[in-house]
């Protein structure tokens, strides 16, 4: 594993203004400073684990590559800025939790997942090791207000990652002669997300929370995903929620609790091509009926049969086929050129106004997720087999689902509290419903 001296530090960077989300975020911090404002993910690797002071080291140089990690916020509540932090040491970033044997990986895992940030520090490493002796697990928590997910999965590649990620959409360059059309699509789009802020009717309730999260993990082959988009022109992203409405419809027979609704909140990156990506938000927040409950639809006499899948209100292709419509202008360049206008000019009080309502539980109750990693990653001469998501879980929401694409595989990790009941068989069930959907895909092609 390289090392270098940790004491080296990398060369300090002018103070940058806080962006409008980053200032949101602070601002819900001030105003609710009991609820955990932190996301982040696990790498899983094979292979004997450092020792603390060699990942401390390692941590130390990779920082290099990353340098605002290194800052801290000023300014008060009016102007915050990120700012190199003159007191920044690694050892206060990179800690160490040791399973007392195979039985103690969840005990250690869970403690890496609840432990708090250290006085001053606005992200945190844990090395997690101790259950077999050739594997163990990096667990790379940050506060939301310093960076969203597409900030985070960059740091992952950085120090980690290998090979390049998958592009991510951007709109094109805009050109002034293009701007009174820019502004009456973002007028639209915003009279379209104030509408998607009212309150829920028969919005799910979660159960009473411990304050103590749990993680588990799913995976299918990526190709599988984009089989399925393929065939009925949308996204694997799309696939993903489709699949995930399944899953809830049959967590909620199973584990009792009942779903008349559920909206997904859904984080869109929103940076122009330029953009610093290691650092802030840059990200929007778009609400998404998840088609958990859809109503029976009667078949026409001379409706085909052959390649719809059934036409209840349980079918795996209507739940797609409903996503799709709703995510399919989101995907044009216009919409998204118009939600990057929106992050770009939007000013701090309605930035804080529309997240806070759109975290409400009263709004949305499943924070959902999605983020490319990397083709491969490693960390000396250990591999990385296997990465989840930790997903921001908001008080009252169900859970918080994160899909990542890593190597040949997309894995869906569910974030909940403890008290969630049968929250273990959401994976699974996730896996299913892909399955079911991979079916229908392959019924639909047959030969008749």
């Amino acid at each position: 594993m390289p090392v270098s001296d940790p004491s080296a530090r990398p060369v300090p960077l002018p103070g940058r203004r806080a962006h409008a989300v980053d200032r949101a975020f602070l601002g819900m911090e001030r105003r609710h400073p009991d609820v955990r404002w932190d996301a982040g993910g696990v790498a899983y690797l094979s292979g004997p684990p450092p020792s603390l002071a060699d990942l401390r080291a390692y941590v130390g140089f990779r920082l290099g590559a990353l340098p605002l990690l290194t800052s801290r916020v000023e300014g008060g509540a009016r102007r915050p800025r990120w700012l190199p932090d003159p007191d920044f040491t690694v050892d206060r970033h990179v800690h160490e939790v040791v399973a007392d044997g195979p039985a103690g990986w969840d005990a250690a895992l869970y403690t890496a997942l609840d432990a708090p940030f250290a006085p001053g520090t606005y992200w945190g490493v844990w090395l997690i090791h101790g259950h077999v002796p050739d594997e163990y697990a990096v667990c790379y928590r940050f506060h939301h207000a310093c960076q969203d997910g597409s900030a985070a999965a960059l740091t992952f590649r950085t120090m980690l990652g290998e090979g390049e990620p998958s592009a991510r959409p951007v709109p094109k360059k805009g050109r002034l002669t293009g701007l009174p059309r820019r502004v009456g699509t973002a007028v639209g789009l915003t009279t379209m997300f104030l509408a998607g802020s009212l309150p829920v009717r028969g919005h799910s309730r979660a159960v009473a929370p411990t304050g103590e999260r749990r993680l588990w993990r799913g995976r299918v082959p990526a190709d599988a995903l984009r089989r399925i988009a393929a065939a009925h022109g949308g996204s694997a992203h799309d696939v993903h929620l489709a699949a995930l409405a399944g899953a809830l419809s049959a967590w909620s027979a199973r584990s009792g609790v009942p779903l008349p609704r559920v909206r997904a909140l859904l984080p869109v990156d929103a940076r122009r091509p330029n953009e610093e990506q290691t650092w802030g938000n840059r990200c929007f927040a778009l609400p998404l009926e998840l088609p958990v409950r859809l109503p029976v639809r009667r078949p026409a006499r001379t409706a085909p049969t052959r390649g719809n899948g059934s036409l209840d209100g349980d079918s795996p292709l209507r739940r797609l086929e409903h996503v799709m419509a709703t995510t399919r202008r989101l995907r044009g360049e216009a919409w998204r050129q118009a939600i990057q206008d929106l992050v770009r000019y939007m000013p701090d009080r309605p930035t804080e106004w529309y997240l806070r309502r759109m975290l409400s539980p009263r709004v949305t109750d499943v924070m959902a997720t999605s983020m490319p990693i990397a083709d491969k990653g490693s960390l000396g001469d250990s591999r990385v087999t296997g990465v989840a998501l930790l997903p921001l879980l908001v008080p009252g929401h169900l859970f918080g689902v994160g899909l990542s694409y890593f190597g040949e595989w997309a894995e869906t990790s569910f974030v909940a509290d403890r008290a969630l009941p049968h929250g273990e068989l959401l994976p699974d069930l996730w896996e299913r419903a892909v399955g079911e959907l991979e079916g229908e895909v392959e019924a639909s092609s047959a030969p008749m």
